[in-house]
């Protein structure tokens, strides 16, 4: 057992933070942000449910958060997108009190947070959670090591400790060699690298991610989307990650939070916000999403006609529309989709002919 091993579990014992897994997840109820001189006003009242434009007209406040409630399973990459000013970024921060909720409730691991006091709150923060921001926010006069390793240090690791432990992290997010340099000789992509490693490095139960690529070029983007998808294969952490960016949600979520005016509008899968938006605003952030490419075969699937031959190929129904495209040319007969072992219906040519021509139910051919 490593040194840096001890010292995790011994300051997650001092923390209250249990070995459960379940303690990872993320509960949250009814939670409101209001800002301005009248909050609690606004709240007490049924002047909360006016819409933003009214309420700063009427009382000089605005919901920032409204009436939000959601739960993070474990292990889950949960996605908040939205437009600027949708509230995304003021919630997450609510989630630690870096913003102080004006009503609901916030639990992470099972504790209430907002029932926590000032101590137990910095506990929570040192060892259950960790953020990384848009603005890196790395220590400019400490070495790259150094910066990875401050939230250990702020933990009352010893030097010993924290530095094995920040090499073994910074190996981790590839930045092997690069311990003693400092972050103006890295590139932005880097410097962000810099920021998850200082992150994973307290071994979280919990990373909140705000924006964190939104100020990098498009390719290193895509690099450092790429490099959380592989951190959180090979660690496991329940992340929470806001972005205005849909296509980076769809890349990282399982799950996918769409805000509007401090609400969320819809909470589901990229498959369920494609196939079936819960309203128009959804629909139109979703609508220049190639469809194919995130829905699955059990969405365009369809009972077998009387006397349509069933000993064609045979596919998952979670198989992505796009793969099935080439099966399908390939074979005269319909595909068998199978879900649990079962016949769950059969797709054809004319049926994915029909899907990529956006046709919603597809159209039997007549010859």
């Amino acid at each position: 057992m490593s040194l840096f091993t001890t010292y995790v579990e011994r300051g997650n014992e001092e923390a209250g933070v249990g070995d459960s897994p379940d303690s990872a997840a993320i509960t949250v109820e009814g939670l409101w942000k209001i800002f301005g001189p009248r909050a609690r006003e606004v709240l007490d009242g049924d002047d909360r449910h006016l819409d933003p434009a009214a309420l700063r007209e009427k009382t000089g406040c605005t919901a920032a958060v409204r009436d939000v409630s959601f739960a993070v399973r474990p292990g889950e990459v949960f996605v908040v997108m939205g437009l600027s000013g949708s509230g995304k970024s003021t919630l997450v921060r609510c989630l630690t009190r870096l913003i102080e909720p004006s009503a609901g409730s916030i639990t992470i691991g099972g504790e209430d947070v907002r029932a926590a006091s000032p101590a137990r709150l910095r506990e929570i923060r040192r060892h259950r959670v960790s953020m990384v921001f848009q603005h890196f926010g790395l220590l400019p006069h400490r070495r790259v090591i150094d910066n990875v390793a401050y939230g250990l240090e702020i933990q009352g690791a010893t030097r010993a400790e924290r530095h094995a432990r920040a090499a073994e992290i910074l190996s981790l997010v590839g930045l092997d060699g690069h311990a003693d340099a400092y972050p103006d000789q890295l590139s932005g992509g880097m410097q962000q690298r810099v920021g998850l490693a200082r992150a994973l490095a307290v071994d979280p139960q919990v990373m909140l991610l705000d924006e964190p690529f939104s100020a990098l070029d498009p390719l290193i983007r895509r690099d450092m989307q790429a490099e959380v998808v592989r951190l959180h294969r090979e660690v496991g952490k329940t992340m929470v990650f806001i972005t205005h960016d849909l296509s980076e949600a769809l890349k990282l979520g399982e799950r996918i939070a769409i805000m509007r005016a401090g609400a969320i509008v819809q909470v589901g899968t990229a498959e369920e916000l494609v196939g079936a938006p819960a309203d128009d605003y959804v629909a139109d952030f979703v609508r220049d999403v190639p469809r194919a490419n995130v829905l699955t075969l059990r969405w365009i699937c369809r009972d077998p006609e009387p006397g349509e031959p069933l000993d064609g190929p045979e596919l998952p129904a979670g198989t992505r529309v796009a793969d099935a495209i080439g099966v399908a040319s390939a074979s005269s007969r319909p595909i068998k989709v199978v879900a649990g072992g079962e016949l769950a219906g059969v797709v054809d040519r004319v049926d994915l002919l029909a899907f990529l021509a956006g046709q919603d139910t597809p159209a039997r051919a007549t010859a």
